[in-house]
């Protein structure tokens, strides 16, 4: 295992992917697509998200801290693969975060044969994955390369 690639390649992911996710995708998915989704399944969503207008910031540290954890375990698991892969460490990353992507769309595509919210979510969530962890990956390949030593 590289150190220095998952250091780094956990703090790029998370930086993209949660500057994805506030500027990109929280405001188009999960502001606009999903909203009426959203407030007709009310039930299922944490008390802090059911108020009017939902307290984000209560739910913030929980939801950088988790993004964090998955970043490094997403860095983590390409320390070890990215030797196997073809090209430039942009490239690596794109391959890597592509199929990362891929896996979070058929992960929630089966979570929609257990959970009864509306088709629509599991789509857009999955679509939303495919987004943050193709750009994320790629960019973290990149800066792994770079300055991470892969």
């Amino acid at each position: 295992m590289n150190w220095k690639l998952i250091i780094v390649g956990a703090i790029v992911f998370w930086l993209v992917s949660n500057i994805l996710g506030m500027a990109v995708t929280g405001p188009l998915i999960h502001e606009k697509i999903l909203d009426a989704e959203y407030k007709a399944n009310l039930s299922f969503w944490l008390p802090e998200l059911r108020e009017d207008p939902p307290d984000m910031g209560a739910l913030l540290p929980k939801w950088l801290l988790n993004s964090f954890l998955i970043s490094l375990v997403v860095a983590g698991i390409y320390s070890c693969v990215h030797d196997s892969l073809n090209g430039s460490g942009l490239k690596k990353g794109f391959i890597w975060g592509l199929s990362m992507g891929i896996f979070a769309w058929a992960l929630m595509n089966s979570y929609a044969g257990v959970f009864d919210l509306p088709s629509k979510i599991w789509l857009w969530w999955g679509i939303d994955g495919m987004i943050m962890f193709t750009i994320s990956g790629t960019v973290m390949g990149w800066a792994g390369e770079k300055f991470g030593g892969g």
